[in-house]
């Protein structure tokens, strides 16, 4: 297809379990499809157990632990969502790091669904505008956050949704911003 993201390498970063399938698997084909490395991290070695909702899905192999991982050596970030999985993943403090590290550096990220729970861990969302699952919304708002109930929200290179139904959207606008890069603007 595109090679919009040609050379670019970026990271997919999940719990062990409790990923919602979808959201890991079609940004992962859409910044494939733009040319992009891809690589998936988890806090544990071995695989990523997928859910479609509450049923088990798919396992993918986890491509690096997150505690042998380094944001300098990505050029963005996506973290999908499912209810299990940001709640597990923010628990892990290499992985709370790695994502502050991507902020921090001003690096491009891609959050869907129930995954900016992980955002809110960072640390990172204070002052932000965003979206997520309806649900969170007011984690985010006592977080700092301006929360909205919209399909894609772009604030400096951080690019949000709420949900599956949401995911061409997102798509496009994570292939974009990775495609734009760093943010002079992006703040942790």
């Amino acid at each position: 297809m595109a090679d919009e993201l040609n050379g670019k390498k970026i990271a997919f970063l999940t719990a062990n379990e409790g990923v919602e399938e979808v959201e890991l698997t079609e940004p992962l084909k859409a910044v494939s499809e733009a040319g992009a490395r891809t690589e998936l991290l988890a806090p544990e070695a071995g695989e990523v157990q997928a859910f479609n909702h509450l049923d088990k899905a798919e396992t993918y192999t986890v491509d690096k632990v997150v505690g042998d991982a380094s944001a300098d050596d990505y050029d963005g970030l996506v973290l999908p969502g499912g209810v299990a999985n940001p709640d597990n993943l923010r628990t892990h403090p290499e992985a709370v790091s790695f994502v502050r590290d991507f902020f921090s550096a001003g690096k491009p990220v891609g959050v869907i669904c129930h995954g900016p729970w992980t955002l809110i861990e960072a640390g990172v969302v204070d002052g932000r505008k965003l979206t997520s699952w309806p649900s969170l919304q007011t984690d985010l708002r006592n977080a700092g956050a301006e929360w909205v109930d919209e399909e894609v929200v772009v604030d400096d290179g951080l690019v949000t949704s709420r949900k599956p139904d949401d995911l061409e959207a997102f798509n496009a606008k994570i292939v974009e911003e990775f495609e734009e890069g760093k943010h002079a603007a992006q703040r942790s």
